[in-house]
């Protein structure tokens, strides 16, 4: 075992957690559900007067919230974020990094500063939480908890720019928990990688497509799933979690048959996003250029099926289903590689 996995976290009733990204999609279910089991939750986002809603919400049920305005590509802001939690609270035990934009079109379509600000959000936007979150930790311990992508991994069309972000976010986690193991710096690094949620990501995106909102490419899970990934992470120390089994799967393929996940890519996945446009998008810089207009929401309304649960997900985090999980993946990859094999793309 390595040295965070041995770190002992605290139990939930008894943390503070930050999260980024509150207000919407899988921050705001993670934070009710955090809520619900008796963790304090400090809620930040830039649509303020929505996160006061939801903060007087947790507390009229007996919750303990606190709702801060917070930019994430802001530096100030973030520090302002983590010394209103210090002096609301006391202290720090785990810190999400959720808050992220996305572009949706052809890459070369993008106007640079969107593309620019995609990284301003989705990446040093962790990096100021990392660094914040570590100040408020560095002797106490806790967790530091990044929400990456299946595209952390691989890459999406028409969500190029929104990928490359993430994939800068596993490399600077991975590097920053190697940093902190060899410094002896009692605070866990995980990434979490969900696959598609039914998050209202897609109607708070830039969108550059030709017709209407776009569609999250199969398959796509409830936001709850993720949320209870990002908990039990807040419990006990993880490396990676996959939401999802398509975002390992997606993982391992690319590793063994990537000419294969390309067709998979080019036709399927970029087919899924633009199917069913029909209603013109005209809140272009919505949720990355400026906050949302309107949140509070946690799922998107996905036309498609939703998945309430992750087969793959809940065996992984439990160590004693390993050898299930690996036996459930291989079976996976086997089928679709004989399928590959019949494209002749492996």
């Amino acid at each position: 075992m390595t040295k965070q996995e041995n770190l002992k976290l605290k139990k939930l009733k008894d943390q503070v957690i930050v999260i980024t990204g509150a207000s919407s999609g899988i921050g705001l279910a993670t934070a009710k559900m955090a809520a619900m089991r008796g963790a304090a939750v400090v809620l930040a986002s830039r649509n303020i007067s929505d996160l006061k809603e939801i903060e007087n919400e947790i507390n009229s049920k007996g919750g303990r919230a606190l709702a801060v305005f917070a930019d994430v590509s802001s530096e100030d802001d973030v520090r302002a974020l983590k010394d209103a939690a210090v002096h609301r609270f006391g202290r720090i035990d785990t810190w999400v990094n959720n808050a992220a934009g996305s572009i949706w079109g052809e890459v070369l379509a993008s106007p640079l500063p969107e593309a620019r600000q995609i990284f301003e959000t989705n990446f040093w936007g962790v990096h100021y939480g990392c660094q914040n979150a570590i100040e408020a930790m560095r002797t106490s311990g806790g967790s530091i908890i990044n929400i990456g992508s299946e595209a952390s991994e691989r890459s999406i069309a028409f969500q190029t720019f929104y990928s490359a972000s993430k994939h800068a976010l596993k490399a600077y986690t991975e590097g920053l928990r190697t940093e902190l193991e060899r410094a002896d710096v009692p605070v866990a690094m995980t990434l979490v990688r969900p696959a598609g949620i039914d998050t209202p990501i897609p109607q708070h995106a830039v969108n550059h497509l030709p017709k209407g909102e776009p569609a999250l490419p199969a398959p796509v899970y409830h936001p709850d799933v993720a949320a209870r990934a990002i908990l039990a992470c807040a419990e006990t120390p993880k490396r990676d979690v996959y939401v999802g089994g398509a975002s390992k799967l997606f993982t391992v393929l690319e590793h063994l048959i990537p000419r294969a996940l390309d067709f998979l890519v080019e036709r399927k996945v970029a087919d899924d996003q633009t199917k069913g446009q029909t209603v013109p998008h005209t809140k272009e810089y919505e949720g990355l250029m400026q906050a949302p207009l309107r949140e509070g929401a946690i799922r998107g309304g996905h036309k498609g099926h939703v998945s309430k649960t992750s087969l793959w997900t809940t065996m992984s985090l439990h160590p004693l289903a390993s050898a299930l999980t690996v036996a459930a993946l291989g079976v996976a990859v086997y089928q679709f590689s004989k399928g590959s094999r019949a494209w002749n793309l492996s």
